[in-house]
């Protein structure tokens, strides 16, 4: 009986099709494989070239569930087909702030994105912050202030901000601005541990940066 109870209360109450985007190499696959349960439990949608993790996170209103859609590398040989964003109720976009291009091509992501999945919410990730080499600063991230998006800085391999993106999306998804999370889902040990003042550091300077105009120029120029 305590088994079946264990069962019924990880069943969600809500689950969500989440679309995973960005250059190959971002670190969407590492990202995604740190939860522990979602990586088990992923399936491979053979006909698309896709995994499908289902990442459980425990609310004070239940367990929501988000089946997150990874590319599995197909990415690097061009376009997404149609039927990976076809049904998509939110996104996460990522980038690498070791490398400017991945950060240059976010607005044909976006581009991508939208064309399909209009107005569902989305999450924009610079990842890789742990590596001190940072080639795009928070200053030069403008995109998600154009563009009505949420920005976070993670690492992946530290599990940084991990809960960060999931959290805003679902109290967009539920419109409960106040939701939380109850518990940490199962993750991988970090691989990497990020320096506290360096962490320290990059939150002042995104809260600087956030507080500065915006560059008056096109909307897509990065």
């Amino acid at each position: 009986m305590d088994a079946i109870q264990a069962d019924l209360q990880l069943q969600p109450v809500a689950t969500f099709k989440l679309v995973l985007v960005g250059d190959g190499g971002t670190g969407k696959t590492t990202f995604v494989k740190r939860h522990l349960t979602g990586e088990f439990e992923k399936r491979y949608i053979a006909t698309l070239g896709v995994e499908v993790h289902p990442l459980k996170f425990q609310t004070q209103k239940g367990v929501v569930q988000f089946n997150v859609w990874d590319t599995a590398g197909q990415e690097k040989f061009g376009g997404l087909r149609d039927g990976y964003y076809i049904g998509g109720e939110c996104a996460i976009i990522f980038f690498d702030v070791t490398s400017r291009v991945t950060y240059k091509n976010v607005p044909n992501w976006h581009r991508d994105l939208t064309r399909v999945c209009a107005n569902v919410p989305i999450v924009l990730c610079g990842n890789k912050v742990d590596i001190k080499d940072r080639k795009v600063k928070p200053k030069n991230i403008t995109y998600h202030r154009k563009k009505n998006l949420q920005y976070y800085d993670i690492s992946a391999k530290s599990n940084y901000n991990f809960e960060k993106p999931f959290l805003w999306l679902v109290r967009k998804l539920t419109a409960e601005p106040t939701l939380e999370f109850v518990a940490m889902p199962a993750l991988q040990p970090p691989e990497v541990v990020m320096d506290e003042e360096m962490k320290k550091q990059y939150e002042e300077d995104l809260r600087k940066a956030e507080a500065t105009a915006l560059p008056d120029d096109d909307d897509d120029n990065i």
